[in-house]
């Protein structure tokens, strides 16, 4: 039986990323500390990938790779059989090097001797010198040589990553890890079936090493947090260890993915891996939890809690307040082995490499949305709708905390949007206190935003900042609610990046009644944007209609009509697809805007028609060629 103080361990499940430790175990682990509880937190999906890749882990690789036939064999399989030695004794190196343990390895790299190649190389082939010269001279130039090193190191990773898919697992991802069997899934049938299947090297290895970390911390309530789709078959694998060796321990599921998706839960099957499944901010239902499972509570007084009786699911939400953000305690990263990290560099974008690079403390601004209007979005949920702001004080505090504690001065703030008040409190009280730190952040590209406040915030550490753009187009911004304007968002990406800030755009296409000629004229004002040094990277994904967003609640508003959901769902339930009368090859264009980003990004083909980058027939942009040059020259 528990005791009255149980011991818990937080759990980050593969995959999420490697860089950094996703941040909801810190936050649980900081405020359960916090109220006086033992806790303790494992990142599983770093042991995962570095066990993997240990001398055993390569071997075992390296057995199943010669267990397929020759006939079978793709060429990156190939390639490991034929290298393995070389592969087997670099390795090692590269994992140091990417975890800044061995920086003059650099050199060994860059002769591009040292490391077997494969065919994640290949894409070097694009920068190639006509006359014969270096291919990466253009990004690194002559003394880049930690960072060049580290892209190649990253490509052979890379290398490794896709031999484990097709010898080992084809779900497997350095990101995601069998993602297609929990998005939008109604059914929990496939992912049951794959939970019954045998294990295979993948699965073996996170088996023992949740053995593991159940032997080390002994608890006796394991958290799973789950913020992706990519994360739930993993999080349901460790479960079905702790439930197999130590059936007493309560698990409990929560995180993002179960905020959006597991809201109308009622498969009884997910309560064979774990005992609850809770929604929203953690801190109150696992405080409420904590006190049913030592014997202080009953069932009846849980919070925004699923469990099963019987054969049915329940859902239990005694009505308490949340914890205020002011209370909720400062994040902690004591227990995770912060050195051994990997700074990968994918993309050779330098605003583009904060995602992968670098070993960033994460906290949070603000809980929620402050603006909590835009149409695609989950408005209507706990992560988004309740908006607290904490003290820039408090904030501070746990900055000056956290460098303390890690000796790390690098802040992802992972708001959904920081309020520009907050920031500029933040940053007043940065520079008050002498605080020196390195920080990015999520924003709205607000008119709140003057060159004056760009010029603080970077003062105060600022190094890039993010924001939606989405559609590119006044009319669908419109529509959506943005509350924003292109001329608008250019001002203020243009601020940004004149005080030395990085900028990214995310950007949407496909959204309701959306035209062609609306996606080539966006593309034109990203180009304009790039031209004019407003942003420095952005992406493109294509938009998505949830049932929690103003466009899934209300259709008829937008101009589409949504598809009916399985009526016998019982599992997620969050995309619904839906029906645009509007004729738009929304395929065939979110190649050619992908395409024109991407070189975009690189400083490739910015004066290019616009249209030159589309698969499709596409027609002349209407956008004036000096629309954002214009804009910028109205600033006052």
């Amino acid at each position: 039986m528990p005791s009255d103080r149980s011991r818990v361990l937080s759990v980050i499940p593969p995959m999420t990323q490697l860089n950094t430790p996703y941040p909801s175990t810190a936050y649980l682990t900081g405020f359960l500390r916090s109220r006086g509880i033992d806790a303790q937190q494992v990142d599983l999906a770093l042991a995962l990938v570095l066990e993997l890749f240990t001398p055993t882990g390569l071997a075992q690789l390296h057995e199943a790779v010669l267990a397929l036939p020759e006939g079978e064999r793709t060429p990156q399989t190939a390639w490991f059989a034929a290298e393995f030695p070389a592969i087997a004794a670099a390795t090692p190196r590269v994992l140091g090097f990417l975890q800044g343990r061995d920086p003059t390895l650099a050199h060994r790299i860059n002769t591009r001797a040292f490391l077997p190649e494969g065919a994640r190389f290949a894409s070097l082939d694009a920068y190639v010198d006509e006359d014969g010269g270096d291919p990466l001279a253009w990004a690194f130039g002559a003394l880049g040589l930690q960072d060049r090193a580290r892209h190649l190191a990253t490509l052979f990773l890379n290398d490794l990553a896709d031999v484990l898919r097709d010898a080992v697992d084809e779900r497997f991802e350095f990101v995601r890890y069998a993602e297609s069997l929990a998005a939008a899934q109604a059914h929990f049938d496939p992912l049951a079936t794959a939970l019954a299947a045998p294990p295979n090297l993948v699965d073996r290895t996170l088996h023992t090493l949740t053995l593991a970390a159940l032997e080390q911390h002994q608890p006796e309530v394991v958290l799973l947090s789950v913020p992706f789709p990519g994360s739930v078959y993993a999080a349901l694998r460790i479960a079905q260890t702790i439930k197999a060796a130590r059936p007493e321990v309560v698990c409990v599921l929560g995180g993002g993915y179960v905020n959006t998706e597991l809201r109308e839960l009622a498969e009884p099957r997910v309560f064979d891996f774990v005992d609850y499944v809770t929604l929203d901010a953690g801190e109150r239902p696992l405080l409420a939890l904590l006190e049913h499972v030592a014997g202080k509570r009953s069932k009846t007084r849980l919070v925004r809690t699923f469990w099963r009786d019987g054969t049915e699911v329940r859902y239990t939400n005694f009505v308490e307040p949340d914890i205020p953000f002011d209370d909720v305690g400062t994040p902690t990263w004591d227990g995770l082995p912060l050195d051994r990290y990997l700074s990968l560099l994918d993309m050779l974008n330098p605003m583009n490499r904060l995602w992968s690079d670098g070993r960033w403390n994460k906290l949070t601004v603000a809980h929620g949305c402050y603006w909590k209007k835009c149409s695609f979005c989950d408005v209507s949920l706990d992560y988004i709708s309740r908006y607290e702001a904490a003290s820039a004080s408090v904030l501070v505090d746990r900055i000056e905390a956290i460098v303390k504690e890690t000796g790390q001065t690098g802040f992802h703030f992972v708001d959904e949007a920081a309020p520009p008040k907050a920031l500029k409190a933040l940053a007043e009280e940065l520079i008050r206190r002498g605080v020196a730190i390195s920080w990015w952040g999520n924003i709205r590209f607000e008119k709140t935003f003057t060159p004056e406040l760009c010029q603080l915030l970077a003062d105060s550490g600022c190094i890039a900042i993010s924001g939606g753009l989405e559609v590119a187009s006044d009319r669908l911004l419109k529509l959506m609610k943005k509350g924003v304007s292109i001329e608008q968002v250019a001002r203020v990406t243009k601020a940004f990046a004149d005080a030395g800030v990085l900028v990214h755009a995310y950007l949407m296409y496909g959204f309701p009644t959306q035209t062609t000629q609306d996606t080539v004229d966006a593309l034109e004002y990203v180009r304009q944007l790039f031209e004019n040094g407003c942003i420095h990277s952005g992406f493109f994904h294509r938009f998505a209609c949830t049932v929690h967003s103003p466009v899934g609640l209300n259709p008829a508003e937008y101009g589409v009509t949504l598809q009916p959901l399985p009526a016998d769902g019982r599992f997620a339930k969050n995309d619904v697809a839906f029906i645009d009368p509007t004729p738009t090859d929304h395929d065939g264009l979110g190649q050619g805007l992908k395409k024109g980003l991407y070189n975009f990004m690189h400083g490739i083909g910015v004066d290019s028609d616009i249209r030159s980058w589309f698969p499709v027939r596409v027609p002349k942009t209407t956008v004036p060629r000096r629309f954002v040059e214009r804009a910028l020259a109205t600033i006052t």
